[in-house]
């Protein structure tokens, strides 16, 4: 019978002891006290309590090779960016593709597939889909609630897919940015058991106090961790760890491992942190993943001491999938699914005539998901265009239609710094259509289409050279190596900073800047958007 020993990190009786693990298959037997043992501490694997899997930019089982390195065992992953572009067809194939590695991916039922009305997606998931997804094994929740506007005005759709995953006894995430007061009471009361959208410790408290679960978010764009983490000390039973969406250069560099020696540099208590990345979302779920108790699966990890808390290896139903840095997990075969149905674009169907001298503008916030509304002077060519105004870092943004033929929709940002070219990408949260911004419309063109002749991707054009990260499954992941798509992305991006771009993601802030259900201004396929006001907006003021 295989063993390990070790210093044995007790979660649940808050302690730590000499031991040794015997396993057998895929199940812990036996746990036992010990004299001797090697020097190294043994104590549950992380789980991810929510995460888009296609954000990392690679299928299910290049996500999972990448993410066992770093004590990762198993997610809890809403595939609704593929449910929008190929529906039920898209959720399957996540599921199938994470079921040819070991690794433990808990997929949710999308909720909101389109988003909202006010865009084009490539598919929609109904009720009778909801109930059809929610009856399979590998699926473990009902996925965010991101209409709650819905929940708080009793729309009988939203209704009915709550009803669904409550009839089943299936637990329902909620997703609620700036939910506060009575509203939030409401959406809460309607089921919703978890968010991970705060971004205020104040608007945590108050979900809170209503009996949520906080998934406390620190990903490739949105970064919460520094607000939420004092949360930790007096909530540890209602405290997840999560991603949600990372990229692949990113999830190269880590995953919740980075959460935990946060929290714990900042002298949060070691069973509390462990508490949140490893139990907490395992009970809330009803995971099938062992937490290190005599029966369990035999899924843990190993690392050097609590102090550096560097992952050494990585078990996962008893089998080593990760040693000293690098994947144990082979690559596997992997198939091509898409929806990409759209035409080069013109430069005369990106213009669009100033109608005053000033227009509603865009303000993206670094590491932010929210964006703001500003009103700032319209920049005009000779023959009354609106065009970029890059000293004033207002510049053209331009959403196409990836599914149908549509004229695009235009718009203005500010923040992404560029001086020189576009970037363009068809990851664009929630429908994935393609979302670009350029300092001038030739440039805007091109990085667009660049990505039609990929069928899906990530471009970047300047005055001298162009790069494309190719994304054809879905338009939204590779099918190639993980770390090869990570080393692609980590090119693209800088050169887009090397164009001026100050973010930190320049390509993960694009992706939401069509995300309508977070407020306050956005840009769908269809039109400029009030997040606050669930309604369009006029472009000039």
């Amino acid at each position: 019978m295989p063993s390990i020993s070790g210093h044995i990190i007790d979660i649940f009786n808050r302690n730590t002891y000499k031991g040794i693990v015997h396993f057998e298959g895929n199940r812990i037997m036996k746990i036992e006290t010990a004299d001797e043992v090697s020097d190294q501490y043994l104590l549950p694997g992380f789980v991810d309590a929510h995460v888009h899997v296609e954000s990392s930019m690679v299928v299910p089982s290049e996500f999972a090779r990448m993410a066992v390195v770093h004590g990762t065992v198993g997610t809890v992953s809403d595939p609704h960016e593929i449910g929008n572009v190929l529906g039920v067809e898209g959720v399957e194939y996540m599921i199938e593709n994470g079921q040819k590695v070991n690794f433990k991916f808990n997929f949710g039922a999308p909720s909101c597939v389109p988003a909202t009305n006010f865009e084009t997606a490539g598919a929609e998931i109904t009720p009778a889909d909801v109930e059809y997804l929610l009856k399979k094994p590998e699926v473990k929740y009902l996925a965010e609630i991101m209409n709650w506007p819905g929940v708080l005005f009793n729309d009988p759709v939203v209704y009915e897919k709550l009803n669904i995953a409550k009839r089943l006894g299936k637990p329902i995430d909620g997703h609620a940015p700036g939910l506060k007061g009575d509203q939030a009471r409401d959406y809460i009361a309607a089921g919703i058991s978890t968010d991970h959208e705060c971004f205020t410790a104040e608007e945590a408290l108050d979900k809170l106090k209503h009996g949520m679960k906080i998934a406390i978010r620190e990903g490739s764009a949105a970064k919460n961790f520094e607000a939420l983490i004092p949360l930790l000390s007096d909530y540890a039973d209602m405290i997840m760890f999560c991603s949600d969406d990372k990229h692949p250069d990113n999830l190269e560099e880590g995953h919740i491992n980075q959460l935990v020696t946060r929290a714990l540099a900042k002298g949060h208590d070691l069973y509390d942190v462990l508490k949140a990345a490893c139990i907490n979302p395992v009970e809330h779920y009803s995971l099938d993943i062992g937490l290190l108790k005599e029966g369990d699966f035999a899924d843990f990890i190993v690392i050097d001491n609590p102090e550096d808390f560097n992952v050494k290896a990585t078990y996962i139903n008893g089998e080593q999938v990760a040693t000293e840095g690098k994947t144990l997990i082979g690559r596997v075969e992997n198939g091509i699914i898409n929806n990409f149905d759209c035409q080069p674009v013109s430069l005369d169907q990106i213009k669009v005539k100033a109608e005053s001298g000033k227009v509603h503008v865009i303000e993206a916030l670094d590491g932010q998901l929210i964006t703001n509304c500003l009103s700032m002077p319209v920049k005009t060519d000779e023959a009354g265009y609106a065009i970029s105004d890059v000293d004033h870092d207002a510049l053209k943004m331009v959403v196409v239609n990836r599914y149908n033929p549509a004229p695009p929709a235009m718009a203005f940002i500010k923040n992404f710094g560029l001086k020189e070219g576009a970037i363009a990408s068809s990851v664009g949260h929630d429908s994935h259509n393609i979302i670009a911004v350029g300092v001038d419309d030739q440039s805007i063109c091109r990085a667009i289409n660049l990505l039609v002749e990929a069928q899906g991707g990530v471009s970047a054009v300047s005055g001298t050279e162009s790069q494309v990260v190719a994304l054809p499954v879905a338009g939204i992941m590779s099918a190639d190596d993980g770390y090869e798509v990570a080393k692609s992305y980590s090119s693209i991006d800088a050169l887009s900073k090397r164009m001026g771009s100050p973010l930190n993601s320049p390509f993960m802030t694009l992706s939401f800047m069509a995300l309508l259900v977070i407020p306050s201004l956005k840009l769908s396929d269809k039109g400029l958007f009030d997040g606050d006001k669930f309604e369009f907006k006029p472009l000039f003021c």
